[in-house]
């Protein structure tokens, strides 16, 4: 293994501003999206920024400039955190985070920054038509999948479909040892009843009843981002997760999840991992993330950045995965030719 500090754009180690590894690694997935780099990059988020809600977006958008663009091996993201505290008092104290919930902070403060509105007419069962708005923006574009839940009535038989977005999905361990990735996924979408406090309201039998509830992906984002739930609460009891958890650099298939192709290639390439070592309240976090122009593994650990082989990021750190970003096979961007025009 090398180190390759500065030697490629968008190869940039992040200071590590005390106990904020969380964030840099987090960062360093987020900017190696080749999509959303170029985005930045090219100023095009300047035109949709909202001027109430622009100040995250903005230090985002000069932070990635500063990686891709700055020739420097290291820079410090203290510009991005001083505006993300701000609305975000927990990441203002320099106490161990979690990156999921770091992650979700910076999807949403983007996504308020820049998204626009459009009304769309939607047609309900009862006569009529009515008009909802829909807010888009990169980060929806990117990562917000949907998820289908079709709820059967034991009783009657009746289904009834309801929808949620999602821009994850976290998915639980199973009690093994070591196990894969399509095991987590079978766990999740396996099909589920419920009984008891949880009955639905069947609107056919006009009281509650038994149900069945069979989740699936009705739309798959661009980016498909898995949680892995390492962190488990009993009670007063918390632990962390150490389990083997085995996933596929390419050609991971979501259509056995999916009640409709909701793309032309339905199969996916592993783009980012954030990895958490150490116990539950006490640890480090580091990634590895794919460089969209010299097609190689990095390992991002703060202020240091090492190439590694493929192997390397299957083989190494299976018990410390945490966040699994995914990119669907069809999906590519121009991130290449983008630095070189910078670069001239």
């Amino acid at each position: 293994m090398e180190e390759m500090n500065g030697q490629h754009p968008g190869l940039t180690g992040l200071t590590n501003l005390g106990n904020t590894c969380y964030m840099n690694a987090v960062l360093q997935c987020l900017c190696s999206v080749p999509r959303l780099a170029e985005y930045f990059l090219s100023g095009k988020y300047k035109a949709a920024l909202h001027e109430e809600n622009s100040e995250s977006a903005a230090a985002f958008g000069c932070l990635m400039s500063e990686m891709w663009l700055g020739g420097l091996d290291c820079v410090s993201p203290e510009g991005f955190h001083a505006v993300l505290e701000k609305r975000y008092p927990t990441f203002s104290t320099r106490t161990q985070q979690d990156a999921q919930e770091f992650l979700i902070c910076v999807l949403t403060e983007l996504h308020e920054a820049l998204k626009k509105s459009s009304r769309r007419r939607c047609i309900p069962r009862a006569k009529g038509s009515r008009e909802r708005i829909i807010e888009t923006s990169i980060i929806t574009e990117l990562f917000e999948g949907q998820l289908s839940y079709d709820i059967t009535c034991l009783e009657c038989k009746t289904t009834t479909a309801r929808s949620e977005s999602f821009t994850f999905l976290s998915l639980p361990i199973p009690s093994k040892q070591t196990c894969s990735l399509q095991d987590c996924l079978e766990h999740f979408f396996q099909q589920d009843t419920l009984t008891s406090s949880n009955q639905i309201h069947c609107c056919s039998c006009g009281t509650k009843q038994d149900a069945t509830v069979k989740t699936s992906i009705s739309k798959a984002p661009q980016i498909i981002i898995f949680h892995l739930k390492r962190f488990e609460c009993e009670g007063k009891r918390q632990r962390k997760l150490v389990t083997d958890i085995h996933y596929p650099l390419s050609d991971l298939d979501l259509s056995p999840y999916s009640s409709r192709l909701f793309c032309k290639d339905t199969e996916y390439s592993l783009h980012a991992v954030v990895n958490h070592s150490g116990l539950l309240n006490y640890g480090h976090y580091t990634a590895f993330c794919k460089h969209s122009v010299t097609k190689n593994w990095y390992s991002f650990d703060d202020e240091e950045i090492t190439k590694i082989p493929n192997s390397a990021v299957q083989t190494h750190q299976t018990q410390t995965a945490y966040l699994l970003f995914y990119a669907c096979q069809a999906f590519s961007a121009p991130i290449k030719n983008l630095t070189m025009e910078n670069q001239e």
